[in-house]
C-alpha cells in the first residue's frame, strides 16, 4: 500500500501527533510519499523514513498512490481537491484542528485508523462537487468545490442584490450580504452557520442560503443537483468576492456566474466505526444535554 500525506504548516504542539502518524505508517510497512512543501516544513522537526519520496501536484499522484491522508482540519482536507481532482484517489483526514466534519479522525485514534486503512476496514463515500463557469474563466482548472461556492460583498461595500435563476427561470432577487451555494457536504459548514439545513451526504441536492438577507421572508431553499444555476450581481460597488471552497477571487459585477454539479465526485474514506449521524452527534453535541439524563 502507498499513502500520500498532505499538510500545512502548524504549531509545534502538533508535532508529536504528526510523528505518531509517520511511526504508525512505518510500523505497518506502508510506502509513504509526502507533499513537497509539507516535507520541507517537517523534515528538520521529525524523525522520517530514509526512503521517503515527495510529490508536488495532481499528475504526481495519478496511478501512483492508493490513499491520500490529510493532516489538519477541514480546510486542509479541502486543499486536497486540487491534488486528487478526478483521479478517484480516496481521501481521509486526521483532525488537528477544532470541529472537523470532514477530517473526522481525532488525534487519539491515529494508530487504530492506520490499522483500519491497512486491513481495508472502511468504505467509500462518493461526495458531489459544485462546478463554476464564467466567460472570464474564474478559478482556471480548479473551478470546483466540495463545500460551497459563495458570492459575497467586499468588506468596504454596501449590501448587494443577487438575481438567481434556475434552468433559466427566475427564482429570486436576494438583497443580502451574500449568497452560499452548498453541497450536502457543505451543508454543515458556512451554510449551517447562516441558518441552512443539514443535508445527508447521499442526498442529491444543493442548498442556496442567503447571508444576512434584508428581507425576513427569504429563507434557504433546497434544489435538485441536476439543475443549472445562474447568478447576476447588482451593487453599488463595482466588484464583489467569489469563493470556491477556500479559494477567493475578486470579480467585476458585470460577470455572470453559472453553477452546476461537477462531472466527477470525490471519494472520502469512512472507517467502519463511523457514520454521518455519529459524526453529527459528536461534533454538534447532540443528545448530551444534562437535561436528557
Amino acid at each position: 500500500m502507498k499513502i500520500a500525506l498532505y499538510g500545512r504548516d502548524f504549531n509545534d504542539n502538533v508535532l508529536p501527533f504528526v510523528q505518531e502518524v509517520f511511526d504508525a505508517l512505518a510500523a505497518n510497512q506502508i510506502e509513504v510519499t509526502v507533499y513537497q512543501k509539507f516535507f520541507d516544513f517537517v523534515k528538520d522537526k521529525l524523525t522520517l523514513p530514509t526512503d521517503i519520496s515527495t510529490f508536488s501536484g495532481y499528475k504526481d499522484l495519478l496511478g501512483k498512490t492508493d490513499i491520500l491522508l490529510s493532516l489538519g482540519g477541514d480546510g486542509t482536507l479541502l486543499d486536497t481537491l486540487s491534488l486528487v481532482r478526478d483521479s478517484q484517489v480516496p481521501v481521509i483526514g486526521i483532525n488537528f484542528g477544532r470541529l472537523g466534519f470532514l477530517a473526522s479522525i481525532n488525534k487519539a485514534e491515529i494508530n487504530d485508523a492506520i490499522k483500519a486503512l491497512v486491513s481495508g476496514a472502511y468504505s467509500i463515500d462518493q461526495r458531489s462537487l459544485l462546478s463554476i463557469e464564467s466567460k472570464s474563466g474564474l478559478f482556471g482548472d480548479e473551478n470546483f468545490a466540495l463545500n460551497d461556492i459563495t458570492i459575497h460583498r467586499r468588506d468596504d461595500s454596501a449590501m448587494m442584490i443577487i438575481h438567481a435563476y434556475m434552468n433559466g427561470e427566475f427564482v429570486n432577487s436576494y438583497w443580502a450580504d451574500g449568497l452560499i451555494i452548498a453541497t450536502p457536504t457543505g451543508s454543515t459548514a458556512y451554510s449551517l452557520s447562516c441558518g441552512g439545513p443539514i443535508i445527508l451526504p447521499s442526498a442529491q441536492n444543493f442548498v442556496i442560503t442567503p447571508v444576512a438577507p434584508h428581507n425576513l421572508n427569504v429563507r434557504p431553499i433546497i434544489v435538485p443537483d441536476d439543475v443549472a444555476l445562474t447568478f447576476e450581481v447588482e451593487a453599488r460597488s463595482t466588484k464583489f468576492l467569489l469563493t470556491c471552497d477556500s479559494r477567493t477571487e475578486t470579480v467585476d459585477r458585470s460577470v455572470k456566474i453559472s453553477i452546476s454539479k461537477a462531472i466527477f465526485n470525490i471519494n472520502l474514506i469512512r472507517l467502519n466505526n463511523e457514520t454521518f449521524l455519529t459524526t453529527l452527534r459528536n461534533k454538534l453535541l447532540w443528545g448530551i444535554d444534562t437535561r436528557n439524563y
